[in-house]
C-alpha cells in the first residue's frame, strides 16, 4: 500500500506571473482573489488539495516588488518569510521575460540561501516559440538546481496534473494537517474582504486599487421570510482620498452597487448560502502605514 504524503508548497514570484490563477486551478475552488494587477495578493493565502495519497497544502503570496510603505515590507517579508517554512516551493517566473530580471534574481538568492526543493515553473508559454522557453531553461538551470522545471500556461489545466505528481514525490510522509473536505484555512470574512476588494480591482482605474482596504463590519446568520439561511453582511471599502472615495462610489452611486452586485454573485456560489450585503466608502490615509492594520497581513 502506498505511504500517505503530506507537506507545505509554497508559491513565489513577481507582481501578476499568474500564481492566484494557477492556485485556484491546483485546488479547483476559488481562494485567491484573481485581477490583472499588480499587488492583487496582499498574504500568505493556504490552499489545500487533497489526492488519493497526499494532502499538499499551498501558500499563495504577495508578488515580489519594490516597497514604497509598511505594507509593501510586510508583503515582501511574507513572500520571503514563507520559504523557510515549506517542504517544496514552486518558483514562478514568465516565459515572455528577457533575461533575469531584478525581481527574479532577488528570489534566486534567497532560494540559493534557504537550499530547499525548488520547482521552476515558466509561466504564459503560449505567448512565446519554444526557442524562448529553451533560452530560459538553459539561463535558469545554470542559476539553481531545480527538481523540475515545468512549462505551463496557468489557465490551463492540462499541466496541473504534473505539478502536483512531482511535488508528490518530494514529500514525506506525514499526516493530512487539515480535514479532507477543507480547501482553504481562510476564515468566511477574510474570504467576503477579499472578494469584494477583488471585484473593486477589476472594476477601477489603475491608480484607485492599490490604496483600497476592506474591511467587514459585521457578519450574521439569519433566516428569510421563506425560512431559507442568509448571512447579513456590512463591509466598508476603505480608501486613501476623498479623490478616490467618489472614483469607488460612482456616479448616483452605480460604481459601488455595481462592486457590491459582483461581490455578493461569488459569495453566494462560494458559501452555498444567500447574501444580503451592504457596502460603504471612508477615507483612510495612510492606512498602508498602519501597524494595528498592516500587522493582519503578516505571516502567522
Amino acid at each position: 500500500m502506498e505511504k500517505y504524503k503530506s507537506g507545505f508548497v509554497s508559491i513565489i514570484g513577481r507582481t501578476n506571473v499568474g500564481k492566484s490563477t494557477l492556485i485556484n486551478n491546483l485546488v479547483g475552488e476559488k481562494v485567491a482573489i484573481m485581477a490583472n494587477k499588480t499587488q492583487t495578493t496582499r498574504t500568505a493565502i493556504k490552499a489545500i488539495v487533497n489526492r488519493k495519497n497526499s494532502q499538499i497544502i499551498f501558500i499563495d503570496t504577495p508578488g515580489i516588488h519594490k516597497p514604497k510603505t509598511k505594507l509593501g515590507n510586510t508583503m515582501i517579508d511574507t513572500a520571503f518569510g514563507t520559504i523557510l517554512e515549506v517542504d517544496v516551493i514552486l518558483f514562478m517566473i514568465e516565459a515572455n521575460s528577457n533575461g533575469i530580471g531584478k525581481g527574479d534574481s532577488k528570489i534566486l538568492e534567497k532560494l540559493k540561501e534557504s537550499h530547499k526543493k525548488v520547482i521552476l515553473l515558466i509561466n504564459k508559454i503560449d505567448l512565446v516559440k519554444k526557442e524562448q522557453i529553451a533560452k530560459l531553461i538553459d539561463l535558469y538551470s545554470k542559476e539553481y538546481n531545480f527538481e523540475a522545471i515545468i512549462p505551463i500556461s496557468a489557465l490551463n489545466k492540462k499541466e496541473i496534473e504534473t505539478i502536483l505528481i512531482e511535488i508528490e514525490k518530494l514529500l514525506k510522509e506525514g499526516p493530512a494537517y487539515y480535514n479532507t473536505d477543507e480547501y482553504t484555512d481562510q476564515t468566511s470574512r477574510q474570504l467576503v474582504e477579499e472578494i469584494i476588494r477583488e471585484k473593486a480591482l477589476k472594476l477601477l482605474d489603475d491608480e484607485v486599487p492599490h490604496g483600497l482596504y476592506v474591511q467587514v463590519e459585521k457578519m450574521k446568520l439569519s433566516n428569510t421570510k421563506n425560512k431559507e439561511k442568509i448571512y447579513n453582511i456590512e463591509a466598508t471599502i476603505y480608501c486613501l482620498r476623498e479623490s478616490h472615495k467618489g472614483i469607488i462610489i460612482g456616479k448616483n452611486g452605480q460604481m459601488l452597487k455595481k462592486i457590491g452586485i459582483y461581490a455578493r454573485q461569488d459569495l453566494e456560489k462560494m458559501l452555498n448560502i444567500k447574501i444580503n450585503l451592504k457596502t460603504w466608502v471612508k477615507v483612510r490615509k495612510d492606512w498602508q502605514d498602519d501597524d494595528a492594520i498592516v500587522k493582519k497581513f503578516k505571516l502567522n
